[in-house]
C-alpha cells in the first residue's frame, strides 16, 4: 500500500470505520427483545488495486471463519464524490427495520496521495439506506467535516445508538488545525437519519501531535463498563466508560498480545455466548484482519490471540460485523450467497457479447474482465413485469438508452431514468427459442447491435431482426 504521512501509520490512514455487535445499535431493553442472532456480516473494502475501494460483503456461521459473498464480487459501488469508499459500517434502527451502510469517500487508488486525500480532500461520507439488508438506496453525500474550519478530510465513520438522546451519535476522523496544530482528531455529531447532523464537536484526542483516526466504541454491559472503546495510538488501546460523552478509563493496551503492527480494530461479540472478538489489520505484514478474543472487554490481560479463523479468498480492510437475526440472514444469502449473473450473447455473431467499455455499450468476444459482460437482470426499474440489466462490476449502474445509443450509468431518481432502463423480454425476432428487449418507453424499438454498437431502434428487416436477436447465459 500507499505511505502515508511520517506523523500517521499506514493503516490509520487508512481507515477508523469498525464493527459493533447489533445489540450495540439499540436500546438495552430493545436488544433483549431481539430475535436471537444466528450468522453474521462483514461489510468491508479490500485495498487499493482496481475496484478494491468498494464495498464487499463476507458471511460467516460462527464469527470466526468467512465465506465471501456475491461471488467475491462488489456489492455496492460509489458514483460519488471520489468514486471510492472505505471503511463501512452498517447501522440498524432500533425497531430493526432500517439500514444505513456509511462510508469514507476516499479512492487512493485512483492516484490520489495521501496528502492530498488528508488535506485537501472529501469532507463528505457516503451513505446508502435500506428497509432489508439487500435492496439499497441511491446513495447520498453527507457533508459532516463542511462546517469545520481547515477541514481536509471525513474518515472512518462510526454510529451508535443512544437510547438517552434517541438519535445516533455519529463520529469520524477529519485533519483540521485546533490550537496552532493540525492533525487528525475524533469529531461527533448527533442524527437520526444520516442526512443532516448537528454541529460537529471535537469529541477526543490524543496529546501534542499525536495523530487519532481508528477508534471504535462497543455497548457490552459487562466489567464494570456500559462501553468499552478500542483506539490505534503506536498500539490498540482499550478503555472503558459507562456514557458515549462522560469519562473514560484507559484500561490498558494490546502490545504484549499483538507485538504491534495492528490497526483499524472492529468488534464482534460471538452470537452463543459472552465473548467478544476483537479484529485487528495486520497492516505492517498485509495480510488483513486477525482476531484477539476476550470474555472480558475490561480485563485487557486476559485477551488472547487464536489461530483456528480463515477470512475467505478476498482480503478483509477495515470494516464492520454485523450480527445477523434469522431472517436477516436468509434474506442476505438468499441474495447473495449464489447469485445469478447473465450474458447477452449475439444471436448473428455467437462468439460476442454484450459488454459495457468506458460506460459505452458494445459486443465483443473474449471479453475481459469477464464481469464486464455480467448482468443481473432485475425486475425493471419502471415496471416489475419488465426486466433491467444491472452490472456485475458496477452495482447500480444499469444499462440505458441516451437519445438511442446505450450507456452503462449510475442510477438516477426520477421516471425517465428508470423507463429508459427498462425493456420487455419477449421472443426472439430471428428465432424464437432466443430472446428480444424492446424498450418500455419506446415500444417499437428495440435492442439491437449496429457496427458492434448497441442501439435501441425499430426493427423491420432480416437482418435488424437478427441483430435485435440474443441468448441470455449464465
Amino acid at each position: 500500500m500507499s505511505t502515508p504521512p511520517s506523523r500517521l501509520s499506514r493503516r490509520g490512514l487508512l481507515t477508523a470505520a469498525a464493527a459493533v455487535p447489533a445489540a450495540a445499535l439499540f436500546p438495552a431493553s430493545a436488544a433483549m427483545a431481539q430475535t436471537s442472532y444466528t450468522g453474521y456480516l462483514m461489510a468491508h473494502f479490500i485495498g487499493e488495486g482496481s475496484g478494491g475501494e468498494q464495498i464487499y460483503l463476507s458471511h460467516s456461521d460462527d464469527g470466526l471463519n468467512w465465506t465471501d459473498l456475491n461471488r467475491g464480487q462488489i456489492v455496492l459501488r460509489s458514483p460519488l464524490g471520489t468514486k471510492g469508499v472505505r471503511d463501512p459500517i452498517i447501522v440498524r434502527s432500533p425497531a430493526g427495520d432500517r439500514y444505513w451502510l456509511i462510508a469514507t469517500d476516499l479512492h487512493i487508488g485512483s492516484g490520489t496521495s495521501w496528502s492530498d486525500a488528508a488535506n485537501r480532500g472529501s469532507r463528505n461520507l457516503v451513505v446508502w439506506e435500506s428497509a432489508d439488508l439487500v435492496n439499497w438506496s441511491i446513495p447520498w453525500l453527507l457533508p459532516v467535516a463542511a462546517s469545520i474550519s481547515d477541514a481536509g478530510d471525513a474518515w472512518a465513520p462510526e454510529a451508535i445508538w443512544d437510547a438517552a438522546a434517541g438519535n445516533y451519535f455519529l463520529y469520524w476522523a477529519t485533519n483540521s488545525t485546533l490550537n496552532g496544530e493540525k492533525k487528525h482528531r475524533i469529531w461527533s455529531a448527533r442524527t437520526t437519519d444520516f442526512r443532516s447532523i448537528t454541529t460537529p464537536q471535537v469529541y477526543f484526542e490524543r496529546p501534542g501531535t499525536e495523530e487519532l483516526i481508528d477508534t471504535q466504541i462497543i455497548e457490552a454491559n459487562t466489567g464494570g463498563f456500559r462501553y468499552y472503546r478500542a483506539s490505534k495510538n503506536t498500539q490498540i488501546v482499550i478503555e472503558g466508560g459507562n456514557s458515549l460523552t462522560g469519562s473514560w478509563t484507559r484500561l490498558g493496551d494490546l502490545a504484549n498480545i499483538t507485538g504491534g503492527g495492528v490497526e483499524g480494530p472492529m468488534w464482534a461479540k460471538f452470537n452463543d455466548r459472552n465473548e467478544w472478538a476483537l479484529w485487528l489489520d495486520q497492516y505492517a505484514t498485509g495480510r488483513g484482519y486477525m482476531p484477539v478474543l476476550t470474555t472480558n472487554p475490561a480485563a485487557v490481560s486476559g485477551y488472547r490471540k487464536v489461530t483456528n479463523y480463515n477470512l475467505g479468498s478476498n482480503l478483509k480492510r477495515h470494516g464492520y460485523i454485523l450480527n445477523l437475526t434469522s431472517a436477516e440472514e436468509t434474506r442476505v444469502l438468499s441474495r447473495f450467497q449464489n447469485p445469478v449473473f447473465n450474458r447477452l450473447q449475439s444471436y448473428n455473431y455467437q462468439d460476442r457479447y454484450v459488454r459495457h467499455y468506458s460506460m459505452d455499450v458494445r459486443i465483443d468476444p473474449g471479453v475481459s474482465p469477464v464481469a464486464d459482460s455480467q448482468f443481473r437482470l432485475v425486475p425493471g426499474l419502471a415496471s416489475s413485469s419488465a426486466v433491467s440489466f444491472e452490472s456485475v462490476n458496477f452495482p447500480g449502474h444499469f444499462l440505458r438508452h441516451v437519445n438511442y445509443d446505450f450507456v452503462l450509468a449510475p442510477r438516477q431518481s426520477g421516471g425517465t431514468f428508470n423507463a429508459d432502463a427498462t425493456f420487455n423480454r419477449v421472443a426472439g425476432l430471428a428465432d424464437s427459442s432466443w430472446n428480444s428487449f424492446s424498450s418500455y418507453n419506446f415500444p417499437t424499438r428495440y435492442i439491437r447491435h449496429y457496427g458492434y454498437t448497441l442501439r435501441l431502434d425499430p426493427i423491420g428487416t432480416a437482418t435488424e431482426r437478427a441483430d435485435a436477436t440474443f441468448r441470455v447465459t449464465t
